[in-house]
């Protein structure tokens, strides 16, 4: 089978949405070289693996030579960017080729980013480079592993040709394949234009896709809408679990499937601080480590207003109480989502704390802070985390050690060790009470929750700097690899798990690529 007929397209969003989009051809890639293609994700998707490698598959995934069947076009959608409405954005670098059912005939989106100039450039060259697009792979491939919910990286191809930042940088073409790449900017695009007919085009489409559970329901869009914001505070909680700043949380980079997208300016953070910002975009930490959820709840809202038209009943829109119910229904749907974020954080934290989960209330609320030991528990770890500068993902690691009886690792984060053992001491007699078990049972399960390898960026940047600068993909490669055993204890992996030096971190900074 040659790579250009390995893809077996049934292109629904180009077939049932016209006007939601313009055609759109790759640019051609002088000289196609595969630099990484995801093995293990073609074979999910169905594709043959073997037959995507070599200068055949090159010049499929550098946009030279289209896979049978696709049919490549750019998407329309608005945005809120950094809190200001742009009624235009739309793929200005990127290219849904076609959709593809998966082994499990679920529907996947397969794109490229970086595939040149479309309608929707607004003056940019729509090409990226070595670097940004590595990065995807790095950071999307770890996401994956933790379990989080994300777009993924089928190929990165380089193009041969130069690509124009604050210096010349080789180009490639990044191949992504999402859940779709429906966002909230999608119906903010159609609601701006108070165009009603696409909106609700648009509606039936996004249910069909991703909730089609849904179209019978007493009021499809409310429950669209509430469907899409308890994934997204599931997704939000995995993030903030993890120590997962995104960097650029604009409506247009929020997905209705409730998958990450973008790994622009994200990055991992190191020592614990709810303020960390490390994009070189963002003046005023909108998108801080500890701002994401007030800012996951602030896209919702703009998300509920843009449905809004749909939400009154036809030929009511003059009705002012027809309205203002329409309004109420939404804002008790976006009402609920800090419930739904802390129910699904502390979940998360009390797995990280090695203890049960929570035995579930009437209505599935979480109790008040002060009658769960466990919320408190946490949340002053987090604080004793952020006065000693302690790093994250060590601090929660190592307690699987202290589980075990050996506190040392632990001890050696911190500045003050003395101030850690009040907290230990609670720690251990509310794991006595809530979850008895043998310390080697409950060191594998702490272990099995805290992740040892995360994307440190130092050696992100290592990576992509050997990959870009000087062709070697032996850095990124054995990176990927670690990056895909998160949870392992392989001596052999442990300079992926090492802190940069504070130097590194208080300084290090990430871009969007464009």
């Amino acid at each position: 089978m040659t790579p250009t007929a390995a893809f077996r397209f049934d292109n629904s969003y180009a077939r049932e949405l016209p006007g939601f989009y313009a055609a759109c051809r790759p640019a051609p890639a002088p000289e196609p070289r595969l630099l990484f293609v995801n093995h293990a994700l073609a074979q999910a998707l169905g594709l043959d693996a073997d037959a995507l490698d070599g200068p055949a598959g090159a010049a499929l995934f550098a946009g030279k030579a289209l896979p049978e069947g696709a049919q490549p076009i750019a998407q329309a959608y608005a945005g809120h960017q950094f809190g200001g409405f742009s009624p235009q954005l739309g793929d200005g670098r990127a290219l849904l080729i076609g959709e593809i059912l998966d082994r499990q005939g679920q529907r996947r989106d397969i794109a490229f980013k970086g595939s040149g100039r479309t309608p929707y450039s607004r003056g940019g060259d729509g090409k990226a480079a070595v670097g940004p697009m590595l990065r995807e792979v790095l950071i999307g491939e770890a996401m994956h592993a933790l379990g989080i919910p994300t777009t993924r990286a089928l190929a990165v191809a380089a193009t041969g040709e130069p690509v124009y930042r604050d210096r010349v940088l080789p180009g490639a073409v990044l191949t992504r394949v999402a859940a779709s790449h429906l966002r909230v900017g999608t119906f903010q695009y159609f609601a701006a234009r108070d165009d009603a007919a696409r909106l609700r085009q648009l509606r039936d489409y996004a249910i069909a896709r991703h909730d089609p559970a849904l179209a019978d329901a007493p009021q499809p869009v409310l429950a669209l809408l509430d469907a899409v914001a308890q994934r997204q505070a599931r997704l939000i909680a995995q993030w903030m679990n993890v120590g997962f700043i995104h960097g650029v949380m604009n409506t247009d980079n929020m997905t209705i499937s409730g998958e990450t997208i973008d790994y622009g300016p994200c990055a991992f953070m190191e020592a614990f601080d709810p303020d960390t910002v490390f994009s070189s975009i963002d003046h005023q930490g909108r998108y801080a480590y500890g701002n994401q959820p007030r800012i996951a709840q602030w896209n919702l809202a703009r998300l509920a207003e843009a449905l809004l038209p749909l939400l009154v009943p036809e030929g009511r829109a003059e009705d002012e109480a027809a309205v203002e119910r329409a309004v109420a229904d939404a804002t008790a749907v976006i009402e609920t989502f800090p419930t739904r974020f802390d129910t699904a954080l502390r979940a998360g934290q009390r797995a990280k704390l090695g203890l049960h989960a929570r035995p579930a209330t009437p209505d599935d609320a979480p109790p008040a802070k002060n009658e769960d030991p466990a919320t408190v528990l946490a949340d002053d770890w987090l604080a004793l985390l952020q006065r000693q500068q302690v790093d994250h993902t060590l601090a929660w690691r190592h307690l699987a050690d202290a589980a075990a009886g050996d506190e040392t690792p632990l001890r050696a984060l911190f500045a003050d060790p003395a101030a850690l053992q009040p907290w230990l001491a609670r720690w251990r007699a509310l794991c006595a009470a809530e979850a008895p078990m043998p310390a080697t049972e409950r060191a594998a399960a702490l272990r099995a929750a805290n992740p040892r390898i995360i994307p440190r960026n130092h050696r992100v940047e290592e990576a992509l700097a050997a990959a870009s600068d000087h062709g070697d993909l032996g850095p990124f490669e054995r990176l990927l690899a670690a990056l895909q055993q998160p949870f392992a204890d392989d001596p052999a992996l442990a300079r992926y798990a090492e802190p940069a030096p504070r130097e590194i971190t208080e300084r290090y900074r990430t871009f969007c690529g464009t």
